[in-house]
């Protein structure tokens, strides 16, 4: 296809804007940050690993409509001037790819003089507004603003292709974060690159786009994140935060620095500017105002830096220089930087350490904490890592992640606390940390004490090898102790034994940490006896073996009718062979418990060995549904026989608690509230809070 003369002085433009800014990035950034820049421009980013972005397929102009509500959620504001071809292909974008969220669209058009507003006349549901003469982007954005009836105004450039689901991802920053402000897409370019994951402000008034020219998988950019600002090219507010702040300042007319002055003010106020990388948007750069800032519109970014420097001077100061290492730009927004590492990625679905893990991160988050994740193996798993993503945690993997000691060479000075799982990672990273983050608080995280746990079960096997075992795990886990700032463990029993075992070691207790749960059904239309708990973990087996061969029949004979649902991954054979038991239902993993947590009468944790703080007592707690455990199963739990829980040691004892459960109504709601009350006090973030506040001090 033959270069128009549009297209060769696009290109032209281009390329002499970027000679320019690499001139004026050697005067602002220095030497080595410009190379980088370069390199990065330079090296490309394999096709591999660039986003498939999503466009319309082209076709000649004939009339559709875009999505279009009487009361919109949200009031999307193009401001358009000429560039038609570019204007039609967002439209038809959002047309073939609706928003859940009801939206209206306003099309604003600046005095164009190409077919715009001949082509946007037959838009169906558009709302078209004309200006009689062009005033550039603000005066556009702004007679938009004024029209808007949603409840947020989301700005979106013509030269744009939002990608499915960037909208409804954009707007749940509002409801998953309280207290934001602004919420900006990710861009890309159009060959799939990083164009811009949030940007940052320098103290000289400069900005820079993070992310720019990278993979959109690499981890720094890839969870949702506190910035400086968000592009104008994609952005959402609230329209009474908008119109309070009197729209974007005209004092940047006609455009450039008016997004950026927009997210100070915005931070002023003490709200949150956050770049969601779940939200993504194509993104043509330049494609109106160009790129050259020595010509045309793009002229006045630099006369609108130095306004925008000279009105935020004294904000300014505390901002960093160009050049400044990539971590710090988002650690400084928050009050401290927390690494987090895991022997692997948590899986709250799947057991109840994982839960209390990602319930922790939650907690740091609350607390004003930036979090960093990475598992020890280094590996990406799949939907558990994006979960940890859309949650703002910043989540490390390979490849980008190539080795803990060089990772930590160049991150370690960004942590100011390191909190460590189970006492074989700990062991492994302690000397790493040491040297890499000197200023960080080593915290190990027990999970539970394993050695108590070791001793346990061989206690109740008669294994003297396997009691052997627990005695030199019991010298790994004391060394650790004894080597880190601070030890977590999960009950005011493990906290005794310690003073014992550790009398030197600074020990607190940091609990299981969960939700309230729903209602769930009416007592009336419950049913069945329920089990939850993965089988990687030994206890779980031998208690499900147990309750099954030794409880369930006793149970049985007395309400034939009932079910036992065992719910857990990774079930062995002995455990899957129960299956074919009277009355036994072997689920293994299941994502969502919640139609067993609302729909049961009775959970079970027949536990005969172990340690910590039970997961699956919590749990079911929470929602409200009532509890029959062993005594090893609720150890430092809080909770009394007969008024939170019921206790059975032998299996008479258990299928007698089980079945009175079933059938006393005033019994089940008693515990059911009692329960409940119970995780409140001792097993919430709340309760955990004072605990997080020490660890972050």
């Amino acid at each position: 296809m033959p270069i128009s003369a549009a297209d060769l002085r696009f290109l032209i433009d281009r390329a002499t804007g970027l000679a320019w800014r690499g001139l004026s990035s050697l005067r602002s950034r220095g030497l080595r940050s410009t190379l980088e820049r370069v390199a990065r421009q330079l090296r490309p980013v394999p096709v591999a690993r660039r986003a498939r972005a999503w466009v319309p397929e082209d076709a000649p102009f004939a009339p559709f409509a875009v999505p279009a509500s009487e009361t919109p959620r949200a009031s999307i504001v193009i401001p358009v001037f000429n560039q038609s071809a570019h204007t039609v292909r967002c439209l038809r974008a959002l047309a073939a790819q609706p928003p859940a969220a009801a939206v209206e669209v306003i099309v604003v058009d600046d005095g164009s003089s190409d077919d715009t507003v001949a082509l946007l006349r037959q838009i169906d549901g558009l709302r078209l507004h004309v200006r009689e003469a062009n005033g550039g982007f603000i005066a556009a954005c702004n007679d938009g603003l004024a029209s808007a009836r949603g409840e947020y105004v989301v700005f979106l450039n013509n030269d744009t292709v939002p990608q499915p689901g960037w909208l409804d991802a954009l707007l749940a920053t509002f409801d998953q974060e309280p207290g934001t402000g602004i919420a900006g897409s990710r861009l890309l370019y159009p060959d799939g690159r990083l164009q811009e994951a949030g940007g940052v402000v320098y103290r000289d008034g400069s900005a820079d786009k993070l992310g720019r020219l990278r993979g959109p998988a690499h981890p720094a950019f890839s969870f949702l994140r506190r910035v400086d600002y968000c592009s104008g090219a994609a952005i959402a507010l609230p329209r009474a935060l908008m119109l309070e702040l009197g729209g974007f300042d005209t004092h940047y007319a006609p455009a450039f620095y008016e997004d950026t002055d927009l997210a100070m003010k915005v931070r002023a106020r003490g709200l949150q500017v956050l770049c969601n990388p779940f939200s993504e948007v194509l993104h043509v750069e330049g494609a109106t105002a160009g790129t050259d800032t020595r010509h045309g519109v793009k002229a006045h970014q630099v006369v609108n830096q130095a306004r925008f420097a000279t009105r935020w001077a004294r904000e300014l100061e505390g901002h960093p220089a160009p050049g400044a290492p990539e971590g710090s730009l988002t650690d400084r927004l928050y009050g401290r930087t927390v690494l987090v590492v895991d022997a692997l990625t948590p899986r709250p679905d799947r057991d109840s350490g994982s839960l209390r893990l990602v319930n922790l991160m939650r907690l740091l988050r609350s607390e004003g904490a930036h979090v960093v994740f990475a598992a020890a193996d280094r590996a990406h798993d799949g939907g558990y890592t994006t979960a940890l993503q859309r949650l703002g945690v910043e989540a490390w993997h390979a490849p980008q992640m190539a080795g803990w000691p060089a990772w930590l060479r160049e991150h370690g000075a960004r942590f100011d606390v390191a909190l460590v799982g189970r006492h074989y990672v700990m062991r492994e990273m302690l000397p790493l940390l040491r040297r890499h983050a000197p200023q960080a608080k080593l915290v190990f995280d027990s999970v539970d004490l394993h050695y108590l746990r070791e001793r346990r079960g061989a206690e109740v096997s008669g294994d003297t090898g396997a009691l052997r075992a627990a005695g030199r795990t019991r010298a790994l886990e004391l060394d650790v102790i004894d080597r880190s700032d601070l030890t977590l463990v999960v009950s005011a029993v493990e906290r005794e034994l310690l003073r014992t075992d550790a009398p030197d070691a600074r020990v607190e207790v940091l609990s299981n940490l969960h939700e309230p749960g729903g209602p769930g059904l009416p007592l009336a239309q419950r049913r069945d006896v329920m089990f939850v708990g993965g089988f990687r973990h030994p206890p779980n087996v031998d208690a499900v073996l147990w309750f099954v061969e030794e409880v369930w029949p006793r149970v049985l004979a007395r309400q034939p009718g009932l079910r036992f649902h065992c719910i857990g991954g990774d079930v062995p054979q002995p455990i899957a062979r129960l299956g074919a038991r009277p009355g036994v239902t072997i689920h293994g993993h299941v994502p969502d418990l919640t139609p067993w947590l609302e729909g049961c009468r009775v959970a079970v944790a027949p536990l005969r060995y172990g340690a910590g703080v039970k997961g699956k007592v919590n749990q079911p707690m929470a929602h409200g549904l009532p509890v029959v455990a062993t005594n090893c199963a609720v150890e430092g739990m809080h909770l009394v026989p007969g008024v939170d829980v019921m206790l059975g040691g032998e299996a008479d004892e258990f299928a007698a608690a089980v079945l009175q459960l079933v059938t006393d109504d005033a019994l089940w709601q008693r515990l059911s509230d009692n329960g409940r009350e119970n995780v409140h006090r001792h097993f919430s973030a709340d309760a955990a809070r004072g605990v997080i506040r020490q660890l972050l001090a």
